[in-house]
């Protein structure tokens, strides 16, 4: 137990704790007193603690002795609760108790602070306090309560509050979490043993300041034997040495990390990390053969590719880049080497023309070598290898050669058929010197504008030229020759196709259309305008703008050249109104002041607008303003009928829907028990079902021309009358029983729609008359008699009929027929 004292007003107070024994580790927590011997106590709850509240009084055992207590040294004033907690009870968190309480129930205790009342509640006569809620720590560790003692009368307090702390205590149910997970790694290739690779880190939610719920040891899954894990850090390291990336570069491990320090019983979770290995340059580059053979042949040009040949290097990246180099040879001069980017190949090129009657061979000696070497694996090389590379040259029919890579001719537009554009001219290289023939190959003048002379390559035009539906034209010329292999080359001619003032000029897409406001100002500029002009514009060429002859002197509006090309149109008066007139067509006349000069006639829409007072455009449809004073006795007429037709539809529209709700009366035909009873109907056969009328029994009161509504229930219930009992079990008289179930329905209103069940329901096992069924007298070969049908009235006449007679069977003694 122990004690907390204090002092004020000159009166000693003193709060004591009682904690509970700890359910982890099973310790009792007694009173020290003041000579260090420690109270024992005992209690019915593991997880319970006990605060008292005491004065220090002078209390009289006799007269002038005086007792006092002894003194407490040092104070825990906290509860503590187990988090998760299951059980079927409330949990004893612990006890309040005054020593003024003297079990009278005048003492009432109270408490508050968190989770007062809802999770922690108190007996105010006892003291004691439980928590009626699982408590979780990872969502609130501890909590912090006031507890007080009043008078329970006159609530007045009889001891200061007092405030204690409720630690929830924790429990291992949250495992570990890699929050980061998964990894990746990278690590180069041949590091050393124990090389850092990187840190895992778990997170455990449990309390890490209380047993070893969040104490994580890590260790290692998948993985082995080439990474390791340190148990306490995490830090996955290399185990073996050497590993080789060409050989394998990714590596999968699954790390675990387990609470309880890696004991039985503790959880644990898992991540992946995938590890990389990284290129370095531990591999020289190696030639596949030692010589290698190629031809080229003497028509070829400076530029084209010879052959090619690569060093394979299995290093990544710049480990892996060679550089290619000519170290000997007699074509060092002829022929260029180059690496290709992409595909990291020696490319052997052509530097200048050979000639197959002059030379025909060429040796080449070529290395490659690793620009960026690691000085870690020198002793691995050298990064370095050589091949030879032997080139002969090839006798070939070299094609014509244009005197030019390209042409490029100019011709005006509009000119004339037979206009001469330019001429191309090839000459053949071979001794022969064969003569060329020029053609321009279709493909590329789909449309046949030019055409070449196929002796000398001169180039005419084939029809006139629009610069405007193409301003280039770009076309080939074949030069083939005549007489050896046919060789034959192509030549790129571009011709410009120069322009002439052709087209007039027009108003520009967005300048067709003019709004203006009815205020509009006399001598304001409404809109500017501007042209364009589908041919090219000098220099010194610009567009001029007038009025069109026909309107040069109307009074609405005006057009005012600003000399750039642009023009405003002015308003000449006041007082436009778009009730009057909303839209204005002004002919403007366009110049170009061209060679030869282009004029058009093009068409301003103008139109009037309403607009508020900032000159802001509101509407610009015509309105109807002023509506007409009254109506006219036609157009009177016309609305009323509108509106009698619109009333007819609505009447027929509530009509139909009226009609299709289901009738109120039960109407004879609608009442499908009929077929049921007729088709239930048991008899001699089909003329049977007509021996009794059964439309009286479905609706008794139709004779009299009463129909019952179906939506209607009787509120109370009639009497049965006197004497309408059953008949005697004996009687045989069935006309008399069934008049009697009628006259019982027509008195019931609650027999509709049950009285032909009832009516059918005496008829059954056990009953007197038994059955009327023909079905029966199939399966026995007993002589039934059915004389008694006789008396049951004329009802059953045709039934007395047809079961009463005897059966006729054939006789075979004397060929008659016997009853």
């Amino acid at each position: 137990m122990v004690m907390l004292k204090r002092r004020g007003l000159g009166l000693t107070k003193a709060f004591l704790v009682l904690v509970g024994i700890s359910a982890l580790f099973g310790v009792a927590v007694g009173t020290r007193r003041g000579n260090g011997s420690l109270d024992q106590r005992s209690h019915r709850h593991r997880h319970s603690g006990h605060l008292s509240l005491h004065r220090h009084r002078q209390r009289g055992g006799k007269e002038g002795q005086v007792l006092h207590r002894s003194k407490r040294g040092w104070v825990w004033n906290q509860f503590f609760v187990i988090e998760e907690y299951t059980g079927p009870d409330p949990v004893l968190v612990g006890r309040l108790h005054s020593d003024v309480d003297t079990g009278t129930g005048n003492i009432k205790y109270i408490l508050s602070g968190e989770g007062a009342g809802t999770i922690f509640v108190i007996d105010d006569k006892t003291g004691n306090i439980h928590a009626t809620k699982t408590l979780d720590r990872e969502e609130q560790a501890q909590y912090t309560l006031t507890a007080q003692a009043v008078d329970r009368h006159t609530n007045k307090p009889l001891e200061p509050p007092s405030e204690f702390i409720v630690k929830v205590q924790d429990i291992n149910d949250n495992p570990p979490e890699f929050l980061h997970g998964p990894y990746y790694a990278r690590v180069p290739e041949m590091s050393n043993v124990y090389t850092s690779v990187i840190q895992v880190t778990a997170t455990d939610a449990d309390d890490p300041t209380y047993g070893n719920s969040a104490r994580l040891v890590y260790s290692i899954l998948q993985g082995q034997p080439y990474f390791s894990v340190e148990s306490q850090t995490g830090i996955i390291r290399t185990a073996l040495p050497n590993m080789d990336r060409e050989a394998r570069q990714e590596y999968n491990v699954v790390i675990q990390a387990k609470d309880m320090g890696g004991h039985m019983g503790g959880l644990s979770g898992t991540t992946e990390v995938k590890i990389t290995l990284t290129d370095v340059n531990d591999n020289p580059p190696k030639f596949p053969l030692t010589v290698y053979q190629m031809s080229v042949s003497e028509d070829k040009v400076p530029g084209e590719e010879v052959g090619r040949l690569m060093a394979k290097d299995p290093d990544l990246g710049e480990n892996g880049q060679v550089n290619y180099r000519f170290v000997d040879g007699d074509g060092m001069g002829v022929f260029e080497l180059s690496t290709d980017s992409e595909t990291k190949e020696a490319i052997i090129k052509l530097k200048k023309h050979v000639d197959y009657e002059n030379k025909r061979l060429y040796t080449l000696k070529v290395e490659g070598s690793n620009p960026h070497i690691d000085p870690r694996f020198l002793a691995w090389g050298p990064y370095k290898d050589e091949a030879t590379i032997k080139i002969s040259v090839e006798d070939a029919d070299e094609p014509p050669v244009f005197m030019a890579p390209s042409y490029t001719f100019e011709v005006e537009e509009n000119a004339p058929a037979g206009t001469v554009v330019g001429r191309v001219h090839a000459k053949d290289t071979d001794v022969a010197v064969n003569p060329i023939r020029y053609m321009i190959p279709q493909y590329t003048d789909i449309e046949r504008f030019f055409s070449i002379n196929s002796e000398d390559g001169l180039i005419t035009t084939a029809k006139p030229l629009d610069r405007e539906t193409q301003a280039w034209h770009n076309i080939s010329v074949s030069a083939t020759e005549i007489g050896g292999h046919h060789q034959d080359t192509k030549v790129r001619v571009n011709i410009r196709v120069k322009d002439v003032n052709d087209n007039p000029p027009e108003l520009a897409n967005n300048n067709n259309e003019v709004f203006m406001c009815e205020s509009a100002i006399p001598g304001k500029s409404i809109q500017t305008i501007s042209a364009v002009d589908k041919d090219e514009m000098g220099h010194r060429q610009h567009f001029t703008f007038s009025l069109a002859p026909e309107v040069a002197h109307n009074h609405n509006f005006s057009i005012k050249d600003n000399r750039d090309s642009t023009a405003s149109v002015v308003v000449l008066r006041k007082g436009f109104s778009r009730l009057t007139q909303d839209i204005y067509h002004l002919p403007i006349e366009i110049n170009d002041n061209g060679l030869p000069a282009m004029s058009s006639t093009n068409t301003l829409t103008i139109r009037v607008c309403s607009c508020d007072t900032k000159n802001t455009i509101l509407s610009c449809n015509v309105e109807p303003y002023v509506l007409p004073a009254g109506l006219s006795t036609g157009a009177l007429i016309a609305i009323l009928a509108c509106i009698v037709i619109l009333l007819a539809i609505v009447v027929l529209f509530v009509a139909l829907r009226r009609q299709k709700k289901e009738p109120l009366i039960v109407f004879e035909e609608e009442d499908i028990r009929e077929n049921i009873i007729t088709y239930d109907d048991e008899g001699g056969g089909e003329e049977d079902t007509e021996a009794f009328d059964i439309a009286t029994l479905q609706n008794p009161d139709g004779a009299n021309g009463f129909l019952p509504r179906k939506d209607m229930k009787p509120e109370f219930q009639y009497p049965m009358r006197p004497g309408s009992g059953r008949p005697a079990a004996n009687s045989v008289d069935v006309d008399d029983f069934i008049k009697t179930r009628i006259a019982e329905a027509d008195s019931d209103p609650t027999a509709p729609p049950y009285d032909s069940i009832q009516i059918y329901g005496y008829e059954g096992r056990g009953s007197l008359a038994g059955s009327l069924s023909s079905l029966e007298s199939v399966t026995t070969e007993s002589d039934l008699d059915y004389d008694y049908l006789q008396s049951w009235g004329p009802r059953f006449k045709k039934l007395a009929d047809l079961y009463g007679a005897k059966d006729c069977y054939a006789n075979d003694g004397d060929g008659g027929e016997d009853c």
